[in-house]
């Protein structure tokens, strides 16, 4: 292993860390043909930052925002936990009841990530900005 030379490392380089790529799900409805699709979706729903909307197989749809889910052995043994929009108690569905799943809400977290801000940040120190630091954003 080499020793680097005084002066060749950027350490504002060194702040940055490649992040995960986060996908742009609003909108989006997917598939659920099969119990690993069910899986799959409701794992992306889980990390979205926006309501979501099922549609139960009884014809009944609830909305709102994903905060837990426990995979169990089967569709039957594993439920997703939810704060309804309307309400304020915590509802349960298991998976096996769910027909749809739809990306309905504004996802929060889009463009808020590590690299976003750090990119606005060093835009405004290249501009010559003063007072620039972590500051956390309006929401709406």
């Amino acid at each position: 292993m080499s020793v680097p030379q005084r002066g060749t490392v950027n350490p504002e380089e060194l702040e940055l860390a490649p992040g995960r790529e986060r996908e742009n799900l609003e909108g989006w409805i997917p598939e659920l043909a099969s119990g690993e699709e069910i899986r799959a979706a409701l794992e992306k729903a889980f990390d979205f930052r926006g309501d979501v909307t099922l549609t139960l197989k009884n014809g009944e749809k609830v909305e709102g925002y994903i905060f837990d889910r426990r995979t169990g052995h089967s569709l039957t043994d594993s439920v997703v936990r939810l704060y309804p929009k309307t309400g304020n108690q915590k509802i349960s569905v298991s998976y096996a009841d769910i027909a749809a799943l739809a990306f309905t809400g504004k996802d929060t977290a889009a463009g808020k990530s590590w690299e976003a801000w750090m990119k606005k940040y060093n835009e405004k120190k290249a501009a010559g900005e003063k007072n620039i630091g972590l500051q956390p954003e309006a929401l709406e």
